[in-house]
């Protein structure tokens, strides 16, 4: 066992430095044939475009029937065990009833066979298969398990080659594939249409995207210099340190110049860019091999020289960097790419350029995919095992609605798409006349819609779509966008513009809320479990030098306008509620001393905690106002990061016990006499706002891009009505229902075109069934 454990971990990381998939997966044939010492191993792949398993690789079939056979899930011992997604263990394959011959791969004389499926994220990738010729040789339990392993630790390779290969336009099996579509998670809804520009982190080398140089000779000199600077830095940091290292350890320094030298590494890098690659993606791909190489040796002391390779990788990479303009060209219609967007990231786009967000970390409901949707951006988050790299310079389609983006798209898909983007134009112009009409039921019952707003460019378009006032102004944003604290006067400009804008209107300004999915670059948060640490109150209590410049900087920002409501977030008990108070009654005491003339502000609190459902009368009574974070309420109600992609189908708002949590707040508030609103995203879902419209909740602050269709929909219904579809709900048990129930009343009151598009991607398939199939690289198990 000890011997195979050593071989899996050889194997993998053997693969993890193979980018093509074909080199892949012979890689695993062999290696797994000579591990387990048996006659044959063989890789079948499933090909969305056939529906079959192809024989892709194999080591004791014969090499001619690679890429011939296909077998169809329903035939044969390859399509059961995809099928039943399990292994199967036979001693005489040939007597099984589902056991079909295929006379090309010569392989009427194995009789036992194990076979094991690839699962990648729900999805059946394909089958391994081992085989022997022995009679009754039955593999052990021990073989068995190493197969699985390695199935498992595989899947996310190939899962990763595949996704390459389909980017460049290549099916699995070699041909020409057609509209790829990677799925994601719904970020931000709509349509986007335009040019990748992947966003990397500096001297990251796994980040680098693929491009093509202009200029070879001048690159060439690029990597030149590069190398020359970096042999200097090594042979002055050998200089100063001589004195303090052992004769063994200043050798650590002659290797990195060895490495350095012309015919080592720079050489091999120097070729690839003859061959048209620029010179970052040349160095990534010859340190890659180089680190491979060396993980694979088997002495320990050579394995650890993989560390020194990518360290100097690393090196070169950084000193290519510095001659580069800080940030990179942007189209007219940008699709910013990252393996982790931030709100700093969205920044950097010049204003009207960028259409559309491509993250492969994070989910609908992180922070980034919130911002996203206020600035009414197309996003797609959780692409889990999209190689970024390749996205760069690519003509894409983001759909926002579906979470799916599809790379190099037909011009007929283009064109679909752009009917939809054609139909979003036309709602949104019907609802512009909405803007200054009251948020009524046809019954009577005023419903005030409010805004989350952050960033500057939400004021205009806030007011342009007729709110009435600040639910949420989340004050992290000019603290992230920063590269260090901002001053109280700094602080004080940016909540003055929110507070004119708005006023005679309230403004409700969250405190610093950091920690979790929203960090600072200058005041680094490091813990395993963050969103459960030292977050949001936690902060800024524990540092009341920040606290209180920040409410002091609030108070003097509302001189005059008296619109100014501060609320609490992330509190789970009243003496953080009080500790808080007596902060605040401070800061206001200490603008008043200064010479200002203004009213002490409303304070609330914002419930986003389970323990503070529970203790909802206790806090109302000590405040002036409630306000419901559901976004995080229902990430710690239902324990699912919703920064995780693994996990965000377990993330539903609709879910019975958030909906029930939700009512016993709205009811309790009441009890005492205080008010209540909301200010997460259910707040701007069709269904959600009539939901909690009919709670009892007394204002609804949403994104300002949901915020039209919402008045649309609540000036289209009575409150009656929304208060029998609530009590219709709360008797279920699946959040599935109740989102079917929901959107099927909305329907059948003629609000269908608020849910989701009319036409979708898979009607877009349908439609073109009599031509050649679209390759869906990242979808759903067949």
């Amino acid at each position: 066992m000890t011997k195979m454990l050593s071989t899996l971990r050889s194997i993998v990381q053997e693969l993890n430095g193979i980018n093509n998939l074909q080199e892949a997966l012979d890689t695993i044939a062999s290696r797994v044939q000579a591990a387990m010492q048996t006659e044959v191993c063989s890789v079948y792949l499933y090909d969305q475009q056939s529906g079959c398993y192809v024989l892709k690789a194999t080591e004791g079939l014969y090499k001619d029937a690679v890429g011939q056979v296909r077998i169809a899930p329903s035939e044969g011992l390859v399509g059961l065990v995809g099928t039943r997604e399990e292994p199967i263990n036979l001693e005489d394959a040939q007597s099984h009833p589902r056991n079909r011959y295929f006379p090309e791969t010569g392989e009427e004389r194995f009789r036992s066979f194990l076979g094991v499926p690839i699962i990648h994220h729900r999805r059946v990738l394909g089958v391994i298969v081992v085989q022997e010729s022995q009679n009754q040789r039955c593999f052990d339990e021990g073989e068995e398990a190493f197969l699985v392993t390695i199935s498992a630790q595989l899947a996310g390779v190939i899962a990763h080659s595949e996704a390459t290969g389909a980017i460049g336009g290549l099916s699995i099996t070699g041909d020409q594939a057609r509209d790829v579509v990677f799925s994601g998670v719904a970020g931000s809804p709509g349509v986007a249409i335009g040019t990748g520009v992947v966003i990397f982190p500096p001297a990251d080398l796994d980040s680098v995207p693929n491009k093509r140089c202009e200029d070879i000779d001048s690159e060439i000199q690029r990597f030149r210099d590069a190398v020359t600077s970096v042999r200097e830095d090594v042979e002055q940091v050998g200089e100063r340190l001589a004195p303090q290292l052992r004769p063994e350890e200043q050798a650590l320094f002659e290797v990195y110049l060895r490495m350095l030298h012309d015919h080592a590494l720079p050489g091999e890098v120097e070729n690839r860019i003859q061959d048209g690659s620029w010179a970052q993606g040349a160095l990534k791909d010859v340190v890659n091999q180089y680190v491979r190489h060396f993980e694979m040796m088997g002495d320990l002391y050579l394995r650890e020289r993989a560390v020194d390779i990518r360290d100097l990788g690393r090196r070169l990479l950084s000193h290519l960097q510095e001659g580069e303009p800080e940030t990179p060209e942007f189209p007219d219609n940008t699709i910013l790419v990252s393996d982790e967007l931030t709100p700093a990231m969205l920044g950097e786009v010049p204003q009207g350029q960028l259409v559309g967000l491509v993250s492969v970390r994070g989910s609908g409901n992180s922070h980034v995919a919130i911002l996203a949707r206020a600035m009414g951006v197309p996003t797609v988050m959780g692409l889990v095992d999209i190689p970024v790299a390749q996205l760069d310079g690519r003509e894409m389609i983001v759909d926002g609605y579906e979470g799916q983006i599809f790379a190099s798209p037909s011009m007929e898909l283009k064109t679909f798409f752009e009917s939809i983007i054609e139909e979003e134009q036309e709602l949104v112009r019907g609802l512009e006349e909405l803007r200054d009409k009251p948020c009524k039921t046809l019954d009577g019952h005023r419903m005030p819609l409010y805004v989350n707003t952050g960033l500057i460019t939400d004021v205009v378009r806030s007011l342009n779509h007729g709110a009435e006032g600040i639910g949420l102004y989340r004050t992290e944003v000019p603290f992230m966008i920063n590269e260090r604290f901002p001053s109280e006067q700094e602080q004080r400009a940016y909540y003055r513009e929110q507070l004119e804008a708005f006023a005679p209107a309230d403004v409700t300004m969250r405190t610093l809320d950091i920690g979790g999915d929203k960090a600072l670059s200058y005041f680094p948060i490091v813990e395993e479990n963050p969103f459960l640490g030292w977050r949001g109150i936690r902060v800024t209590l524990d540092h009341p030098e920040i606290f209180l410049v920040q409410i002091r900087a609030m108070i003097k920002a509302s001189e005059g306008l008296d619109n100014l409501r501060i609320m609490l977030p992330m509190v789970s008990n009243v003496s953080e509620i009080e500790e808080a108070q007596h902060l605040i009654y401070r800061a206001w005491h200490e603008v008043r001393g200064e010479g200002y003339k203004l009213a002490m502000p409303q304070v609330g609190v914002m419930i986003e905690i389970p323990a503070a459902v529970y203790q909802i009368r206790e806090i109302a009574s000590r405040v002036d106002f409630i306000s419901v974070g559901s976004n995080d309420l229902t990430q710690y109600l239902l324990a699912v990061d919703r920064n995780n992609p693994r996990v965000a189908s377990l993330y539903h708002s609709y879910h019975p016990a958030v909906l029930e949590a939700l009512c016993q707040v709205a009811q309790d508030c009441h009890d005492v006499g205080k008010p209540v609103s909301i200010c997460g995203e259910l707040a701007g879902d069709p269904g959600g706002a009539i939901l909690l419209m009919a709670m009892g909740y007394d204002a609804l602050s949403m994104n300002a891009a949901n915020l039209p269709k919402i008045k649309s929909i609540i000036r289209g219904v009575d409150l009656e009505m929304a208060r029998q579809l609530l009590a219709e709900v709360l008797t279920m048990d699946s959040p599935h229902v109740i989102r079917s129930c929901v959107e099927l009343r909305l329907r059948n009151l003629g609000f269908g075109r608020y849910i989701r598009p009319e036409r979708s991607a898979s009607q877009f398939n349908e439609s073109v069934a009599q031509g050649e199939p679209t390759t869906a690289a990242t979808s759903s198990r067949h």
